[in-house]
């Protein structure tokens, strides 16, 4: 009689081989299939990006496109003069939600991101990147006419108008021009008389934060930045570096109409006036008319008889301090400026 057994087992063994090639066989059909939908969604992804890329959406007002619908929606607004979002707790409009997302930091106080390096705290990403630079000492973006460099695109697309000449920015009220939008929002504020950065040492406001900051060095008496070639200290890094112009005889600033050069901004600004015989201060005592406010000022104390300016060795009073240091000059004995002809003469009759 025959055994049933290796039939059995035989039938099992085939079923069993087809159970793991149907499995297999289902196995490679999945990875396929995932495979091509891999290839779908890429395929899919690729197309909406060509697709996106061909489209364009213009500004009917300016002409300037945009990839995305949205942008061109945002933009319109800067034409409408929309601006949905506003903060409730200063009034202040803003276009975009993510603006007002980061004004409201501000009120909060909340500076999200921190130098590694310092630890000083900034409310936006952008602003602490462009913080890591002044650790780095990259300056990214240099003027093609002069090779002067900067940390943010920004500042050198304000300093390109230097070149150019261009002052878009015009006060209504004096008609001074500006190249920077900034400087020409701070001088408004001048106009307005506004100061809301105060002093809680001494009382004295300020337009700008950062004026307040500086001042506020004359209380600490912090003096941070060192000149490299003497041993003076300046609470600024930029009076230190027009001081170092003494060292180096740098002179940046050069007058376009003479060809003379300075180191200093505000003094080819006063030399100018010299070319255009501007003198717009004037004296409502005596209608004298002088080129600087400082001159005017020191010329009303000849009418006050005022001399707050008094010398320690022999009581002698003057009415400006370039006067009074003029006169300790010759209580000390020293003479800096010598004519040689005399000197020649001199050891001519010594010899």
């Amino acid at each position: 009689m025959n055994d049933p057994e290796p039939y059995r087992i035989k039938h099992e063994d085939i079923e069993e081989q087809d159970q793991k090639e149907e499995y297999v066989e289902s196995e490679e059909f999945t990875e396929v299939k995932e495979k091509q939908d891999v290839k779908s969604v890429k395929l899919t992804r690729s197309l909406t990006l060509k697709r996106r890329a061909k489209q364009s959406f213009t500004c009917t007002q300016c002409g300037k496109s945009f990839s995305y619908k949205q942008n061109l929606k945002h933009h319109t607004r800067v034409h409408s003069g929309e601006k949905p979002f506003t903060c409730d707790q200063c009034g202040n409009s803003f276009t975009r939600k993510g603006s007002l997302e980061d004004h409201m930091k501000i009120h909060t106080g909340e500076k999200p991101h921190t130098c590694d390096q310092c630890g000083k705290s900034y409310r936006h990403a952008n602003t602490l990147k462009t913080h890591l630079r002044s650790h780095s000492g990259e300056r990214p973006f240099t003027c093609d006419q002069c090779g002067k460099t900067f940390l943010r695109a920004e500042s050198l697309k304000s300093h390109l108008k230097v070149h150019t000449k261009e002052k878009p920015y015009v006060c209504s009220l004096c008609g001074n021009s500006f190249s920077r939008l900034n400087v020409f929002k701070l001088h408004q504020k001048r106009h307005s008389g506004v100061k809301n950065h105060i002093c809680f040492d001494c009382g004295k406001s300020f337009v700008r934060d950062a004026e307040l900051k500086r001042h506020q060095k004359t209380h600490t008496g912090e003096k941070p930045y060192k000149c490299s070639y003497c041993e003076k200290s300046f609470s600024q890094a930029g009076h230190m570096k027009i001081h170092e112009r003494i060292h180096t005889g740098e002179k940046p600033h050069t007058c376009d109409q003479c060809g003379k050069s300075f180191a200093h901004a505000n003094t080819l600004k006063l030399h100018l006036l010299s070319h255009s015989g501007e003198r717009q201060y004037k004296c409502d005592q005596c209608s004298k008319t002088f080129v600087r406010a400082d001159c005017l000022k020191n010329h009303v104390k000849v009418h006050r008889k005022e001399k707050p300016h008094m010398c320690s060795l022999c009581g002698k009073s003057f009415t400006q301090l370039v006067a009074l240091k003029l006169n300790q000059k010759r209580h000390s004995g020293v003479k800096n400026h010598v004519c040689f002809d005399c000197v020649k003469t001199l050891l001519q009759m010594l010899n």
